[in-house]
């Protein structure tokens, strides 16, 4: 899949990459107990013996979830857009002694692989990178196995688009329109990269909103049950209003779903 989404999408990663963006930076320091209390596995209630269970960290690249998973004992397999992305997760595997395999695709296009073949599909923040969720959660269905478990991490579609720098002296002001599709795009926050250096660029994101009715009648359309919704609360309430901090206590700005998938079963 071509089209201008992920031309746009690859290059701006492939930029990050470049920029060494937080997200870019393999993790070289963790160990068993570390890559559990990473994941979280036991607050999100999945499964925590994952010796031969096989993962797929769908659009994750970078050498962080992928090293932690194969330091449990998983099968991973990493599908990310860049390429930049996948040679950082296998320099985490050959630091760590491990193995993981890496696949460069979009996440609306998951041909590589053969219909139920995860038992756990690991979806970090990504999903707004694309206007139609529909198409992805379509190609999730069909890779993962009856009685496995989707973990999805994506914008709070309620603040979406909204970021410390919408503080009007009051409020954070919500201009973005609550609707499908609409597309969006900010200033990386600060903590993403360094900006020191001259003459680096780095496009913005283009995000799509995603409704909360979208989302979830979707998954549950493809024979999927919630398990778990959270939102990924922090911040400081007390904090300077108009700071990250205080943007984060007031608007959580990202939420957290676990899915177990169980086609043809009533409710789900």
């Amino acid at each position: 899949m071509q089209d201008d989404v992920h031309r746009y999408n690859r290059e701006r990663w492939e930029a990050l990459v470049r920029a060494d963006a937080l997200f870019t930076r393999p993790m070289l320091d963790l160990d068993a107990e570390k890559a559990r209390d990473y994941l979280g596995l036991e607050r999100l209630g999945l499964p925590g013996d994952l010796a031969g269970r096989k993962v797929l960290c769908l659009a994750g690249g970078g050498g962080q979830q992928s090293a932690a998973f194969a330091l449990l004992g998983a099968d991973v397999t990493v599908l990310d857009i860049s390429p930049g992305q996948l040679a950082r997760d296998r320099s985490a595997a050959e630091h760590h002694g491990v193995g993981v395999r890496t696949v460069q695709g979009d996440m609306r296009d998951l041909s590589a692989f053969a219909g139920s073949t995860f038992d756990l599909v690991w979806h970090p923040y990504s999903l707004t990178f694309v206007p139609d969720s529909r198409i992805v959660f379509r190609e999730v269905a069909r890779v993962v196995a009856a009685g496995g478990h989707y973990y999805l991490m994506c914008a709070n579609p309620f603040f979406s688009g909204l970021t410390h720098e919408s503080w009007n002296g009051e409020g954070y002001t919500l201009r973005q329109p609550y609707a499908d599709e609409a597309m969006t795009s900010y200033p990386d926050q600060d903590w993403v990269y360094d900006r020191t250096p001259s003459g680096r660029i780095v496009r913005e994101p283009r995000e799509y909103t995603q409704t909360l009715g979208r989302i979830v009648n979707s998954l549950t359309g493809e024979g999927f049950m919630l398990r778990l919704l959270s939102e990924v609360r922090g911040g400081d309430r007390d904090a300077e209003p108009g700071s990250w901090e205080h943007f984060m206590a007031v608007a959580p700005p990202w939420l957290e779903f676990v899915w177990h998938y169980r086609p043809g079963v009533p409710g789900s």
